[in-house]
């Protein structure tokens, strides 16, 4: 009977410390933090196919986060999606001719922007378009051009 009870504490606290353990894990991945003195500007881009991009998901150069997508909306008149994307004020000297590309982080990671350095010596600034972008690629449209080809 005493080991019954022993062994079911046991495994209540290795279910709380699991359900801990994972609380942990979602409030680090979903962290919006910007930067630390909240200051900040506006850039977007126009996509004709963003895959799975969310609100919220990473906007990176180098492998370094410097923003967070703030938005996502469809322009009707072009038939794009305009990706809003809100870069820390730390990172304002990203050249103007600079290109954004729609990444996957990982196999099965989620999506983020992806920002490779232009030449240009003017930068980017508050409400500004980022006219060179890379579509995501879907992987199901990989897979039936594949069958495609062999078929």
């Amino acid at each position: 009977m005493r080991s019954t009870r022993t062994t079911e504490m046991s495994t209540g606290l290795f279910a709380l410390l699991g359900f801990a353990a994972l609380f942990f894990l979602v409030t680090q991945i979903t962290n919006r933090e910007l930067s630390v003195n909240g200051k900040s500007y506006e850039v977007e881009a126009r996509f004709e196919n963003i895959g799975s991009l969310k609100q919220g998901a990473a906007v990176s150069m180098a492998g370094v986060t410097i923003g967070r997508v703030q938005s996502i909306v469809f322009d009707q008149s072009v038939y794009k999606a305009v990706v809003r994307m809100k870069i820390s004020a730390a990172y304002d000297r990203i050249p103007k001719d600079s290109d954004a590309s729609v990444m996957t982080a990982g196999l099965l990671g989620g999506q983020y922007v992806g920002i490779t350095a232009g030449g240009d010596e003017e930068y980017l600034k508050n409400g500004d378009r980022i006219e060179f972008v890379q579509d995501a690629l879907v992987l199901e449209n990989l897979i039936n051009q594949l069958a495609a080809s062999f078929g």
